[in-house]
């Protein structure tokens, strides 16, 4: 057995980016709250506004695909000067914004600081903590990362009703501070070197996919999806899609292993992990619009809406782990999909009769059943793999996961929109019929997630008869 002692140091370094990590995600979920006063203030339309979150999602995605590389190639301590060199300059013009493409432009630059504060915070602790306690550290930092989305929207609807939306981003400064002079003193990790040089041809057109797409569905939100724009747009996409598989198939260089899609089972759970966060990112972007604009509520109690289901998701995630480690991948996969696909019909036929309450209760549900199955999707796809491609499959699983919580956004946000241009009704009334298109999108997303679980236990049966 190797040595089993955590230095302080090492604790204070990995505490460092975690809170960096936090204070990206906290600020990310704490706008949603705020967009229905953003879109007064800034004179823009839904669509528009959404990429505040979208965006930075979106920047988030392009920044962990190269993270991989830059780990290995420069020092901790440098990468984590540059995080929070951006994410004081994203905070200061995020607050003192006088438009909506300053407020852009800040969101953009913080989303570089958490795109490599959270894989560094992963790194340090894969690095230096003894095997016998990796776990347990892992699960720390990712319950750290976890109760970031708990606490984010009541955090943004308090400062929003009582203070201002400015003040999002003001109290985050004097914490980021904090954060400065505990990393400097306590990040001290080499970087391990590598020969292998930079896929940026890869990250071009990765980014001009998500990019592409994105910006179609947000374009549709503005102009309608029976706009020559949204159909151009897509055209657009599909030459960029078709540009990144040349790519991948004749460049030696690829910044993210697509090939592991190609495995059966890896690439039904990577499906299953990208529904999932498409549908918990982008509910979470749907109810507290739908809660102020149709249910009439205070910001502050649209974000609570979202605070007991995501606490307790968060507390309920290590037993499901344990669940899994038990009795393996098929119980955990389908209580989640049962669980988020019923929650999206709760939503969609009681929405005539929605209350704060049972927006509460049916998000605790829904909340309940992601938590089921988000880790254990990447755990057992991870048990599909050697140890030199678990690496891969996180980098690969991970960056996904940043994007379908952008193009989740993208998509619902533009529904709504898109119904809001019909005009003739209430926005109330407006709100409503879009969030319910949402939610039978949703449904029908979570039926698919479902049909991925039925299929790889049917995979892994016939895998396990056919080697008897």
């Amino acid at each position: 057995m190797g040595n089993e002692f955590v230095s302080k140091q090492t604790k204070l370094a990995i505490a460092a980016v975690a809170l960096l990590s936090f204070l990206g995600i906290l600020v990310e979920t704490s706008l949603n709250v705020a967009f229905p006063t953003l879109t007064k203030e800034f004179d823009v339309p839904l669509g528009i506004m959404q990429w505040a979150t979208s965006g930075y999602l979106l920047m988030v995605t392009i920044i962990m695909s190269t993270t991989g590389h830059l780990i290995k190639k420069y020092k901790a301590q440098s990468l984590f000067r540059i995080a929070v060199l951006f994410c004081i300059i994203g905070a200061v013009l995020c607050a003192s914004a006088v438009s909506f493409p300053m407020l852009m432009t800040g969101r953009l630059f913080q989303a570089v600081a958490t795109g490599l504060a959270t894989p560094l915070m992963f790194h340090i602790i894969l690095s230096l903590i003894p095997q016998s306690q990796v776990g347990l550290y892992m699960g720390v930092g990712s319950m750290v990362t976890s109760f970031a989305p708990a606490l984010g929207p009541t955090y943004g609807g308090f400062l929003t009703s009582f203070l201002s939306w400015r003040a999002i981003f003001l109290l985050t400064l004097p914490i980021i501070f904090g954060i400065i002079w505990l990393g400097i003193k306590h990040i001290h990790l080499e970087a391990v070197g590598t020969n292998q040089r930079f896929d940026w041809m890869g990250v071009v057109l990765l980014a001009w996919v998500f990019v592409s797409l994105s910006v179609a569905f947000a374009n549709a939100g503005t102009h309608g999806f029976d706009s020559l724009s949204f159909f151009g747009l897509l055209a657009i996409f599909i030459m960029g899609l078709i540009a990144l598989f040349i790519h991948f198939r004749i460049s030696e260089r690829k910044i993210l292993n697509f090939a592991l899609l190609l495995r059966p089972i890896i690439g039904l759970r990577w499906l299953n992990f990208f529904i999932l966060q498409f549908i918990n990112i982008g509910i979470s972007f749907v109810l507290p619009i739908l809660a102020q604009d149709y249910l009439g509520t205070a910001p502050f109690m649209a974000g609570l809406i979202l605070f007991p289901g995501s606490l307790l998701g968060a507390a309920i995630a290590p037993y499901a782990g344990r669940l899994y480690d038990k009795q393996g991948a098929l119980l955990p996969l389908i209580i989640a999909n049962v669980f988020m696909f019923l929650g999206c019909w709760l939503f969609y036929f009681g929405t005539p009769i929605l209350s704060v309450a049972s927006m509460i209760f049916i998000y605790i549900f829904l909340r309940v059943g992601f938590n089921f199955g988000f880790g254990n999707t990447l755990s057992d796809a991870s048990k599909q793999v050697n140890l030199e491609e678990r690496a891969e499959i996180n980098s690969l699983f991970n960056t996904f996961q940043q994007y379908a919580g952008s193009f989740g956004t993208s998509v619902l946000s533009a529904v709504i929109s898109s119904v809001q241009l019909q005009g003739g009704l209430p926005l109330a009334t407006l709100t409503a019929r879009g969030s319910r298109i949402d939610f039978i999108l949703l449904a029908i997303l979570a039926g698919i997630g479902l049909l991925t679980v039925v299929i790889s236990h049917y995979l892994k049966r016939r895998t396990v008869n056919t080697q008897k």
